[in-house]
């Protein structure tokens, strides 16, 4: 806080006074840089593949414009289809899932069904939280692997952060390697990394969203 002093001259009153006005316009700047990472408006559909709960829904939504500064729009639910059935018939391949619903719109894809991608030859049904383009407008996630013995406020928070994780892979961040409270960290398979994690970018990741 700043007073007027009496016994101060006035061009230090007057230097105070334009200090801090620069430092107020640096403040509102720098809020206002962190809660909008799109340089333009930018829709994200949020498009369920078979059921998923209203509330869950809601909650991503929310979450996505509270972090992104998008608009975003719940889309009716499509079913998931055979064709996206991954070899062993018992879960849904990532890729094919992001391949058949790529489009012109950003889209997150969000199911409750299990699924995978071909890791390599050794494993070629990888379960995964899930997969997005790296750029692109298009990612899938997936509660199944999520909501294993935790209370459903803790699998939202989980699947809160592997949705802004996948949306930040469809902006062009890579997997970082600077901060393991990063978001953007390759849990490769293992929750406890999704865990560890904040609901933030790095300094790092930040700044490539930012240029």
């Amino acid at each position: 806080m700043f007073s007027l002093n009496k016994k101060q001259p006035f061009y230090l009153l007057k230097s105070k006074l334009v200090l801090a006005l620069m430092l107020l316009f640096i403040g509102v700047s720098v809020s206002f840089q962190s809660t909008s990472i799109h340089k333009k408006e930018v829709t994200i559909y949020i498009q369920p593949l078979g059921n998923i709960d209203p509330d869950c829904l809601e909650y991503i939504k929310k979450s996505v414009i509270d972090f992104y500064g998008s608009k975003c729009v719940i889309k009716p639910k499509i079913e998931l289809t055979n064709d996206l059935l991954a070899g062993s018939k018992t879960r849904y391949e990532a890729n094919k899932i992001i391949e058949k619903y790529n489009s012109n719109s950003n889209v997150l894809l969000i199911t409750e069904k299990d699924i995978a991608y071909r890791k390599s030859v050794q494993f070629p049904e990888w379960g995964i939280f899930g997969l997005g383009f790296r750029p692109g407008k298009t990612c899938v996630i997936s509660t199944f692997r999520l909501k294993r013995n935790v209370s459903n406020q803790q699998m939202l928070v989980r699947l809160k952060k592997v949705a802004l994780h996948e949306i930040g892979h469809n902006l062009g961040l890579s997997h970082c390697t600077h901060n393991k409270e990063c978001m953007m960290n390759d849990a490769d398979g293992t929750i406890k990394q999704v865990d560890r994690e904040k609901i933030w970018f790095c300094e790092k990741c930040w700044a490539f969203l930012q240029r």
